[in-house]
């Protein structure tokens, strides 16, 4: 049987970002309402955005978000003190415009520099219903 992959999973670790943007929840929000109309995506959810307080030495505390897409989810966690943002977009659509997201991202939370990962997911996925 032929198969296909599912979808594509870009990670983005953003580093030296603005303290401020970092710390703002309408922020966090705001991004997680824009960026699946930017990417063609339809939110099945509004976002759901909490503070995480510090839990030890390696978190400082920050804003946590998601968003439920039709394509998957869009996930975001701030660290506002350390100046550093980590984000999920996963869809089950293919061909991510991974640059729209980058410089997004670089933009509304001031950051200086990221660390992407690609995965394309589910490599053996079905290409037909299986049962």
């Amino acid at each position: 049987m032929k198969t296909i992959n599912f979808g594509e999973h870009l990670t983005i670790d953003g580093y030296k970002g603005d303290l401020e943007k970092l710390n703002n929840k309408k922020l966090v929000e705001e991004t997680l309402n824009e960026l699946p109309e930017i990417l063609k995506m339809k939110k099945l959810s509004e976002p759901q955005v909490y503070f995480a307080s510090e839990n030890d030495k390696k978190d400082p505390g920050g804003w946590s978000g998601f968003v439920v897409i039709l394509e998957s989810h869009i996930s975001i966690h701030t660290f506002p003190r350390r100046g550093f943002v980590s984000a999920d977009v996963y869809s089950c659509k293919n061909g991510m415009d991974r640059e729209v997201i980058k410089k997004y991202f670089m933009e509304k939370f001031g950051l200086k520099k990221i660390e992407e990962h690609f995965i394309l997911r589910g490599t053996e996925y079905p290409k037909i219903n299986i049962y």
